[in-house]
């Protein structure tokens, strides 16, 4: 961002006054080195989501700002902050969300995150820990946004917690909000995969589809989650241009055919073809 960019951001203010960009924040440096550095303590331990939002601290987006801009002071940005100003209370009330229609996105998530043992308040709490400051201005509840919608974006795309899962999700935000942030977990922790496990199963032909579906996707952050939620899950996806991940299920079944556990790749006791040679 260019110092007069800067200074126009700190002018610009929603309709209640509130700033497009608070003053007081620090521009974000920079840093592959640094961002290289978090992704290694990631491979080490991915339930360590704290590494994830560093990388993306470190390689800031030049589209954020713009992006930002486009959907806070637009008038449906100001409904979205009116009906929906903070999403995990929404996302976890799950006594209201289980009332909603069976086949519904709401009846989907729910299952997906009991059964995962996950919360929208969690993934806070993960962001939490880095104790970064708070500012109450547009960019930050439009971040708050971008990150609340994660485990959602599992929901409509299909793709699961597994180690390539989580790579493809990563790679279909990136379709929807480009940033070398995404680029970077997604594809190298793709390689990652091809390195440690020795099979034919399409990693890279996974990720790409999933970052083709995100850019085809209309960008969620804009989106009413509410009336997301109350539709059906295949209705939205047809809606949103969201296909069946098939090679992303083709790595799966291939795995399985080799005796390798796709939510278990890196295990040090699978071997390829274990199952073949029983």
């Amino acid at each position: 961002m260019t110092h007069q960019n800067r200074i126009q951001s700190t002018i610009e203010r929603a309709r209640d006054g509130t700033p497009l960009r608070d003053p007081r924040r620090v521009e974000p440096k920079y840093s592959l080195p640094r961002a290289y550095g978090h992704f290694r303590d990631l491979l080490k331990d991915k339930e360590e989501t704290s590494h994830v939002f560093k990388i993306f601290e470190a390689l800031p987006s030049r589209s954020f700002m713009p992006r930002v801009r486009a959907l806070t002071l637009s008038e449906q940005g100001e409904q979205l902050r009116a009906d929906e100003p903070f999403l995990p209370p929404i996302l976890d009330d799950h006594e209201a969300l289980r009332r909603l229609p069976k086949g519904s996105v709401a009846q989907a998530y729910c299952d997906f995150m009991e059964r995962e043992g996950l919360s929208a308040a969690g993934l806070v709490a993960e962001a939490d820990k880095l104790g970064r400051p708070k500012y109450g201005d547009l960019v930050e509840w439009f971040g708050y946004r971008s990150r609340d919608t994660h485990d959602l974006m599992h929901i409509l795309t299909g793709y699961g917690r597994d180690g390539l899962g989580e790579q493809c999700v990563l790679l279909f935000t990136h379709g929807q909000s480009p940033s070398h942030g995404h680029l970077l977990i997604g594809y190298a922790g793709a390689l990652n995969i091809k390195q440690s496990v020795k099979s034919k199963a399409p990693v890279y032909r996974a990720c790409r589809q999933a970052q083709r579906t995100g850019a085809a996707c209309p960008p969620l952050v804009g989106i009413s989650i509410r009336e997301l939620l109350a539709k059906g899950l295949e209705q939205v996806r047809a809606e949103l241009n969201i296909p069946e991940p098939h090679w992303y299920r083709e790595c799966h079944r291939i795995w399985r055919e080799e005796g390798i556990d796709p939510y278990d790749l890196l295990a040090k006791d699978q071997e390829p073809n274990q199952a073949k040679a029983a």
